[in-house]
């Protein structure tokens, strides 16, 4: 792995590890609080504040998952070449698009 692509997962899994601790604990407060899903969602539409907080939780995820899952493939495969490095870019791609697509239905909603 080189030297960027190691920073950059790093980085990301400390992104990832306060997205998520934040993730968990407002969904027990919502589930505890008693609040359904329309009532979650009113709270959270047009809130610009969650957008970008899971914006950034989804560029993180985009970024950190096919790294890691490219050096899985890469020992457990032998795959390796440009066309993993496509295949993972791609991945990201996805990844970051149904992610911001779903965060933004939120926001819009």
């Amino acid at each position: 792995m080189s030297p960027l692509l190691y920073l950059a997962q790093r980085g990301t899994a400390a992104i990832l590890a306060l997205t998520v601790a934040v993730h968990l604990a407002t969904i027990v407060y919502a589930v505890r609080g008693g609040l359904t899903a329309g009532e979650i969602l009113a709270r959270t539409h047009g809130n610009a504040g969650f957008l970008a907080f899971y914006a950034v939780f989804v560029l993180a995820a985009a970024i950190h998952a096919p790294i890691g899952l490219r050096s899985v493939l890469r020992e457990w495969t032998g795959w390796r070449g440009r066309s993993l490095d496509v295949a993972m870019i791609a991945l990201s791609a996805v990844i970051a698009v149904l992610g911001l697509r779903a965060a933004l239905a939120v926001y819009v909603a």
